[in-house]
């Protein structure tokens, strides 16, 4: 079948078909289709419609309307306070919005009804920051949101002849404003995924480019897998947006942002192993065609398999019930699938094309074509040395000392694994953001001056059924409330309050999530005391802290599916292409202890180096896809080769042989897709740091540790075992282990 394939995509004609097919492919599709940018939908919903905050927040919505819709604050404040001047701009711009609304704009507080003093009452103890709240219809575009806050910000600048937006919030003597709350959140998270697309594009071809001509040192070669990479973002690009536009899926920018990563990353991997097979093949052929046909035959099995893997372990992704797990699943599979097939035509047919001038300067000769270009250079040949680098040195010490290798890395491993129980998760995306950005900026200013509950109220609905409720002294004690309003009664049914409650804690902080089952509890307790029959139904909590706690619960459950299916299917991919139960099972098993360690680890750099409380609580099952997939690419292709060379050879020598073999191709591959990786760390996205640096520790345990020491110690020790049942065909050496 490879030689079949390689003869369709190689060949004297061929080759050029093959090329042409990919140019034509990527220009169509880009014209005909739109990109993948274009149909990003950044306010997707993450929960399902049945969790129980998007119940409350429809039922809030439906039955108390006032008090519905997205809510931009607009924080105002002057360090020495307010002042007369100060509440004229605020009532001016109150009643430019009441006379000419903002677009999508929904209720807005009449603060210019209001007289000076009562504005005064509104503002905070020490007079210093006012919150000025304003409304947008729900599920308003973060586009049109940011274009009506914008419009506002130039209504501003127009009425202060000044920008209090630009001022600096330290700044005792200027009036200065941000807009936080949920419109300006989402606005300011929308923008700093748009921001960081265009440089994480540019410094991930950069650092690639960099790698690949350090590593080889040929700037044909170095270009070839940026071009296969190329090329298969031009195709996954508008398929995906056409899949967008048709309704099938969503994506957003932070699942973009990652794909460009993933594709470059293992993309120039699957060239990498490919370009490595045929550098050693034209050593020992001088038939570039030949040899391009044997490294195909070689490579190409191992190639599919890798990213084979990587593809369905990502697709299992579509088993989230969250949206941004679920989000992930079609662009980041697709994508790898159709790189893994550029891998196997359109690189091949490059290197076809090119043949040996690829490799220029440096261009790999056999023996004897080596002695004709020193005879024609008029020099004296010099016949090569065998290579004994640090994968042959690897080889040797974990065939000969096996047992002291497999302790020592499973020591190094499981301690480092060993402080995942500490890690601590968050859900607050504040959190994520710069310091420096207005949202942020306008929390920190309401949770100074007021309480920090302000910035997202809990509301709590509950059904009296006609009973007297008093939710005051139901909540009355309660530590983290700062104060229980008077309930305010649905204008459909009387018997139907909604209690919007001010927490004096952050209400994006794990404490305030964890209070929201008690909460609940509370309130059930308290109709059930009255009379009220079926009171956990009778009980509804919405606002974000809601939300954030069934992200948490929601994210629990995918952990507990995702993570499982991952493994079930790679280990009966692995059982398929090496049909060893044994091999299946140590394969598995080593990836899963390495990204432990990695999850360690990086806790230990995130919470004791660079000083974070938590980690997002996404971070475990996006780091768990990426690597379990991505560490047994490399597992597969180094015991590929002991696989290959062990039916000619003793074990122990297919074992030294397969480490020092792949030892230089995998450990390039493993730096350049760590570094692509780690690219993310450079990002202002707390989430994007935390994911790059975890990923990038997880790729170079496996590099380094896993795939050099760990795999091919315990191959070594079990012996033809390690291959059963498909170990009939081993060499007999008794020899072969020393």
């Amino acid at each position: 079948m490879p030689e079949k394939w390689s003869g369709l995509v190689i060949g004297p004609k061929s080759r050029w078909v093959t090329l042409i097919i990919w140019i034509v492919l990527a220009v169509i599709l880009t014209v005909l289709l739109p990109p993948v940018k274009e149909m990003e939908r950044n306010n997707a919903p993450n929960l399902e419609a049945d969790s129980p905050s998007v119940v409350a927040d429809r039922l809030i919505k439906e039955q108390f309307p006032g008090s519905s819709g997205v809510p931009a604050l607009v924080v105002w404040h002057r360090e020495g306070g307010l002042t007369t001047e100060d509440f004229a701009l605020i009532r001016k711009l109150s009643a430019s919005i009441a006379d000419k609304p903002l677009e999508a704009q929904g209720t807005a507080v009449p603060l210019h009804q209001m007289p000076q003093p009562a504005l005064q009452k509104m503002a905070s103890e020490d007079g210093s920051t006012f919150v000025q709240p304003v409304l947008f219809q729900e599920n308003t575009a973060t586009e049109i949101l940011k274009e009506s806050l914008t419009d506002f910000q130039e209504r501003t600048k127009a009425e202060a002849g000044n920008d209090p937006f630009a001022a600096d919030i330290k700044d005792g003597t200027a009036l200065s404003a941000r807009i936080s709350g949920p419109a300006g959140i989402s606005i300011d998270a929308t923008g700093l995924f748009r921001g960081a697309d265009v440089s994480l594009l540019i410094a991930t071809v950069l650092l690639v480019l960099i790698l690949l001509l350090l590593i080889y040192r040929s700037p044909i070669l170095a270009v070839i897998p940026l071009v296969g990479v190329g090329f298969a973002y031009l195709v996954t690009s508008p398929l995906l947006g056409w899949m967008a536009g048709e309704g099938w899926i969503t994506v957003d920018g932070q699942a973009i942002s990652i794909m460009t990563v993933l594709l470059f990353g293992a993309g120039t991997d699957y060239c990498l192993f490919f370009i490595s097979h045929f550098r050693q093949e034209l050593r020992r052929e001088p038939d570039k065609r030949v040899a391009l046909r044997r490294a195909f035959k070689d490579a190409s099995g191992a190639i599919a398999m890798s990213g084979f893997t990587v593809v369905l372990s990502l697709f299992a992704l579509l088993a989230a019930k969250y949206g941004a797990y679920h989000r992930f699943a079609v662009p980041f599979s697709l994508s790898i699938f159709i790189m893994g097939i550029a891998s196997l035509t359109l690189v091949p047919a490059l290197l076809a094309i090119i043949g040996r001038a690829s490799f220029f300067p440096f261009i790999p000769r056999t023996e004897a074509m080596e002695q004709e270009h020193a005879l024609k250079k008029g020099k004296a040949y010099k016949p090569r040395k065998p290579q004994r680098g640090l994968g042959t040195a690897t080889g040797r010490i974990v065939v000969s000392r096996p047992w002291t290798v497999v302790i020592v890395c499973i020591v190094l491993l499981g301690g480092l694994a060993g402080f995942t129980p500490q890690i601590k998760f968050t859900y607050d995306l504040l959190s994520s953001f710069p310091k420096e950005m207005p949202s942020r900026e306008g929390f920190t200013l309401i949770s100074e001056a007021y309480a920090p509950g302000d910035l997202a109220p809990v509301t709590v609905v509950v059904q009296t059924e006609g009973k007297l409720v008093d939710a005051g002294k139901l909540l009355a004690g309660q530590t983290l409330i700062d104060h229980v309003p008077e309930p305010v009664a649905s204008g459909s049914d009387p018997d139907l309050q909604a209690y919007k409650l001010s927490l004096n804690i952050n209400p994006y902080s794990q404490e305030a999530m964890n209070y929201i089952p008690q909460l609940r509890g509370i309130m059930e307790e308290g109709l059930a005391t009255v009379g009220i029959p079926d009171a956990a139904q009778k009980v509804w909590i919405g606002g974000q802290t809601a939300a954030q706690y069934d992200t948490e619960q929601l994210t629990i459950r995918d952990m507990s599916v995702v993570m499982p299916l991952v493994i079930v299917l790679i280990m009966l991919l692995l059982l398929a292409y090496l049909r060893s139960v044994t091999a299946m099972l140590y394969l598995i098993g080593t990836v899963v202890l390495s990204y432990g360690s990695a999850l360690g680890l990086g806790w230990i750099i995130l919470h004791y180096v660079m000083g974070a409380d938590a980690i997002q609580g996404a971070i475990p099952l996006y780091a768990f896809a990426f690597l379990v997939a991505l560490g047994e690419d490399y597992n597969i292709f180094m015991i590929s080769s002991i696989w290959n060379k062990r039916k000619t050879m003793p074990l122990g020598q297919a074992i030294r042989e397969g480490v020092a073999e792949t030892g230089g191709v995998i450990t390039s591959a493993g730096l350049i897709l760590a570094a692509t990786f780690a690219v993310l760390a450079t990002l202002p996205i707390q989430v994007l740091v935390q994911f790059g640096l975890i990923t990038a520790i997880g790729v170079l345990l496996d590099t380094f540790v896993v795939r050099p020491f760990l795999v091919p110690a315990i191959t070594a020790l079990l012996g033809k075992a390690a291959f059963w049942p498909g170990s009939a065909d081993l060499v007999q050496d008794r020899s072969a282990q020393s």
